[in-house]
């Protein structure tokens, strides 16, 4: 057992089988005692990075990559599964700073992770075809995070929402460009409104003959220690998950799961 930290064998959160919660105190405690392997995470965030994981069964050799990885939460538990199954993964923060941060998250992981610098949307259309799974946690407005920043409601309007969007339609178009045929990418929000969440899904969709949309709920529910309720309740469209505070306990997380049928969107959706 580590310092502010619940015994392992008593988990006090309901789902993300990497989730513990500590009973209170400064939870750097627990972190500095760990040497990193243990970090402050919400559950939502977890959950949707092992969604990703057990989105299809591991092969050694995949190549992952984290589009968008800073601060380096996500990537740093993708970089311990990728570990344990032999796969590569890379990360990608185009804020110098924030790289920073992604390359101290994965102190803890054996192994060199590369931890590039850039453009997100340049990195994947430079790179087409070559990645088995990618997470694209996307720049938000991050309204699904007010439980724990209340006072951030202040700097939101409704022109964030409007700037953000087109980068987040410009980045998961290029992360999917970048998916090997079979390839999964996940996208995720933490942010509940729709114009980031189901629409920028359907925008990508809508001329993409060669992607088909994965059960998201599923997904989550397959990686989940108990039973998770994720009804649609008519909000998020055909297979996508959304989490919310009030009944899940975690930040208002977004997660769509799209994967690759083939080399080239042709109309079809069929490989030449």
């Amino acid at each position: 057992a580590l310092p502010g930290l619940a015994e392992p064998g008593e988990p006090r959160l309901p789902y993300a089988s990497t989730a513990f919660v500590s009973p209170g105190g400064d939870p750097r405690r627990a972190v500095e005692a760990s040497g990193g392997t243990v970090r402050v995470q919400d559950e939502g965030s977890q959950l949707v990075a092992l969604a990703l994981a057990g989105a299809a069964p591991i092969t050694a050799g995949e190549r992952w990559l984290d589009l968008c990885a800073g601060p380096g939460g996500k990537t740093a538990l993708l970089a311990a599964v990728a570990h344990e199954h032999e796969v590569t993964l890379e990360a990608n923060e185009i804020v110098p700073v924030r790289a920073r941060l992604v390359r101290k998250a994965l102190r803890a992981v054996p192994g060199e992770i590369v931890v590039h610098e850039q453009d997100g949307r340049a990195l994947a259309s430079a790179r087409p075809g070559e990645f088995d799974r990618i997470l694209v946690d996307a720049p938000c407005t991050g309204l699904g995070a007010l439980r724990r920043r209340p006072e951030a409601r202040w700097r939101k309007s409704p022109a964030d929402v409007a700037e953000l969007v087109p980068l987040q339609v410009e980045l998961l178009s290029a992360a999917l460009d970048a998916l090997a045929p079979g390839g999964i990418v996940a996208y995720v929000t933490c942010s509940p409104h729709l114009a980031e969440t189901t629409g920028v899904v359907k925008e990508v969709l809508r001329d993409r003959a060669d992607i088909v949309e994965l059960d998201a709920r599923a997904a989550i529910a397959d990686v989940a220690r108990s039973p998770i309720d994720l009804a649609d309740e008519g909000r998020t469209g055909s297979g996508s998950a959304q989490l919310w505070p009030h009944r899940h306990g975690t930040d208002a997380m977004f997660l769509a799961l799209l994967q690759r049928t083939a080399t080239e969107n042709t109309p079809s959706g069929k490989e030449d």
